[in-house]
């Protein structure tokens, strides 16, 4: 059985930078970042970093209430996300309301803020009635994925990956594994995280998150860095149209880029440390299904999130799969570590940078750690023809994903 081939037709994101791909390369190409102080979190105790990176949702109301009564805020901009992408790649209702098209958004979690306001109504009487039935769909693991479908009259796949920061790139392996197996022509791919002090609360006490910085925003996170304290979690949703080669080019679709390579695997080691052999081994399958030798490879879309350890183990295992000569950035001081949508919304910032002949640098990367040297760290906007793109996701519970994209 000869596999088909998967190409990318359509992007849409919400993130820190603004509610649309445009408005956050634009923000990237000028050099800013979404992250801040996050002074309202100021009610929840023992909190050591109160740094965050918000997104600002706009219109909202043009989700019909009755819809959007089931809707938390990760579902909302999942959903937008998953708007922009499809109207972008153009494909018409009768696609998208038939069984030949999928979604499968993944997320860390339900929604964090209906989580929480569901502990706060029940547990200080121990009440089950106080609960709506609303709530529950928020809080769901599926949510996203669940409310975006419904939605949008999705009938095909419906699916949520949740793999903590591995989530989104997982959810486009599947998506990619089902187009080329036949058994969708178009699938929904990607990835929605909400911010929230309890999610970086669970950060917080593992000590693995940015604290040297709460009065200084601007600075952090700062990946690969000598002065590096750990993440910085942001929110939003990316999400990407996957399209069979022949169903889109019959159409006469965009195509942003072809997925030629992925893998996913788990180190079996340490339940958060990183592991520089599972991401070699990761990294190496994803090659091999994609036929491509490390030296082709154009740019490599870092994971490292500014951890003390993660950046390290990541630096090591790319240096010894690629060595020094591929260009290497992490985006996360641009969108803070937006957890189970990173991997959506970085792919999409490293297709526009293929689109634009550009390579963005990683943010706040001022002295490379001696322990993360050896690569070919990115430090400024450089132009460069970029064809192969590798991007990489590493999540705690030592799951490793890495996906591999050529230009058409």
């Amino acid at each position: 059985m000869s596999m088909k081939r998967v190409v990318i037709t359509g992007l849409g994101a919400v993130s820190s930078l603004g509610n649309s791909v445009p408005a956050m390369i634009d923000a990237m190409e000028t050099g800013r970042s979404g992250v801040r102080r996050m002074d309202d979190w100021s009610r929840y105790k023992g909190l050591q970093s109160i740094l965050g990176a918000p997104a600002e949702l706009v219109d909202v109301k043009s989700i019909p209430r009755q819809s959007r009564r089931s809707m938390g805020r990760m579902s909302i901009m999942a959903v937008q996300a998953a708007q922009q992408a499809l109207g972008e790649a153009g494909l018409g209702h009768d696609l998208v309301a038939s069984d030949r098209m999928g979604c499968i958004i993944g997320s860390t979690m339900g929604g964090a803020q209906a989580l929480n306001e569901t502990f706060e109504t029940m547990l200080p009487d121990h009440d089950l009635s106080q609960l709506t039935s609303m709530k529950f769909f928020q809080c769901v693991s599926h949510t996203a994925a669940m409310n975006t479908a419904q939605y949008l009259g999705i009938r095909g796949y419906v699916m949520a990956t949740s793999a903590a920061c591995a989530s989104s790139l997982q959810a486009l392996g599947a998506g990619y594994d089902l187009i080329r197996l036949g058994k969708q022509d178009a699938v929904l791919c990607g990835g929605s995280e909400e911010l929230h002090p309890t999610v970086t609360a669970s950060f917080d006490i593992l000590f693995a998150t940015s604290t040297h910085f709460n009065d200084d925003p601007d600075n952090a996170p700062r990946p690969f860095d000598a002065l590096r304290d750990g993440i910085v979690c942001g929110e939003g949703a990316g999400v990407i149209v996957l399209e069979e080669y022949e169903h889109a080019r019959a159409r006469g679709a965009h195509m942003y880029g072809e997925i030629i390579g992925y893998n996913t695997c788990g180190s079996g080691d340490h339940v958060s440390q990183s592991n520089q052999a599972a991401m070699e081994q990761c990294l190496c399958a994803a090659l091999d299904e994609a036929n491509v030798r490390p030296g082709e490879v154009d740019y490599i879309s870092a994971h490292a999130t500014a951890t003390v350890q993660g950046d390290v183990e990541e630096a090591r295992a790319i240096a010894r799969v690629f060595g020094h000569a591929v260009p290497v950035s992490s985006l996360k001081g641009y969108l803070g570590h937006t957890l189970g949508a990173s991997g959506s919304i970085e792919l999409i910032a490293a297709l526009k940078m293929q689109e634009k002949g550009l390579l963005y640098p990683t943010r706040n990367l001022k002295t490379v750690a001696g322990e993360c040297a050896g690569i070919r760290h990115v430090r400024e906007m450089e132009r460069r023809d970029i064809r192969v793109i590798v991007k990489n996701c590493f999540a705690f519970g030592g799951i490793n994903a890495s996906l591999v994209c050529r230009r058409i």
